[in-house]
């Protein structure tokens, strides 16, 4: 399956992925926090009878899964994925997902709000991504009773979220900046934008083989469209600010370093979540760089598929160490040298 994690970023891989995600909510439904059961059946129904069937579902192979069929497991292993929340993955109860089958594209229902559109796809393509969730959108509020106000736009649980109700988020990889402690200038400097940086998994992880997401923190009072070129000036700041980084490493070091974490990643036998994403980090940079051919490896599709959910998932293996040598197996079979 192409999931959009398995792309091939090659040298251009400082900007990782993209994600629109559009929050909606229904006129006449409790916002979820205040959500009873026969609520969450009446929303997902209401959802199921405006999809099913329709021109948009077929379009982009949508499908409906009530997230109480899917094992706890692999509702983890969506998240490791990008492609629901934490939070929607640990309590299943009453929720359901329409999601393509690619998961490029997932309609979380009952999440935080009734609708979480979320679309996601490999690199910077935040004018493509927000295309699709668009005219995903624009069916929702042309077939659903979705909750409007004149004067402060679509109606949102959380407030943060009010007006157009869209976070748009890119993910980067930046050692460099974070090597060199310019991060928290660098924080400081979009925040004054409106926009913020996050871990790897959004808002309290931490930062993965320094893979950090920027997105925008203002919905309401701005655009959509000034949203979208707001984020794609400052994406092309920081990715010039971390190649002029990389560009004055010592060649040579950097080589050995690359070539080094290349060949650690190739023959280990067991291998820890946390010793992979550091190796991982500087393979990326030797290909980035052209130090590393850009056919070795897929960095982001081997640090997501040997997350320990989808180990758990692909092999059955619950006990750690025992994920551990299955990381080391996969990652041996997916590095070509």
């Amino acid at each position: 399956m192409a999931y959009w994690y398995n792309d091939n970023l090659g040298k251009n891989n400082i900007a990782v992925s993209t994600r629109v995600r559009i929050a909606r909510n229904l006129n006449g439904i409790p916002f979820s926090s205040k959500m009873t059961l026969k609520d969450r059946e009446q929303l997902n129904q209401t959802v199921k009878n405006a999809l099913f069937p329709s021109d948009i579902a077929d379009k982009f192979k949508l499908k409906f899964i009530k997230m109480s069929d899917v094992p706890e497991n692999e509702r983890f292993a969506m998240t490791e994925r990008h492609t629901i929340s934490r939070q929607f993955a640990e309590d299943s109860n009453g929720k359901a997902i329409v999601i393509s089958e690619d998961e490029r594209i997932s309609i979380m229902l009952g999440e935080e709000d009734h609708i979480r559109i979320q679309v996601i796809s490999s690199g910077k393509k935040i004018e493509e991504m927000f295309s699709i969730a668009n005219e995903i959108d624009d069916y929702f509020c042309s077939n659903c009773d979705v909750a409007y106000n004149k004067n402060l736009g679509f109606l949102t649980e959380c407030p943060t979220n009010l007006g157009t109700g869209l976070r748009v988020s890119v993910m980067l990889h930046l050692p460099l900046l974070e090597g060199y402690g310019k991060l928290p200038y660098l924080q400081e400097w979009v925040n004054k934008n409106g926009f913020t940086i996050r871990g790897t998994y959004g808002e309290g992880s931490r930062a993965d083989s320094s893979l950090y997401q920027l997105s925008n923190q203002i919905t309401l009072g701005i655009s959509e469209e000034q949203i979208l070129k707001s984020l794609g000036t400052i994406i092309d700041k920081i990715v010039g600010d971390e190649s002029s980084l990389r560009q004055g490493l010592n060649k040579q070091k950097l080589e050995d370093d690359c070539f080094r974490s290349l060949y650690l990643l190739k023959g280990a036998r067991i291998i820890s979540s946390r010793e992979m994403m550091a190796l991982l980090s500087k393979v990326m940079i030797g290909i980035n760089t052209g130090i590393i051919p850009e056919n070795s490896a897929n960095p982001i599709s081997i640090l997501i598929n040997c997350q320990p959910y989808m180990l758990i998932c692909k092999y059955g293996v619950d006990d750690t160490v025992e994920r551990d040598v299955k990381r080391g197996k996969y990652i041996g079979e997916n590095i070509n040298i």
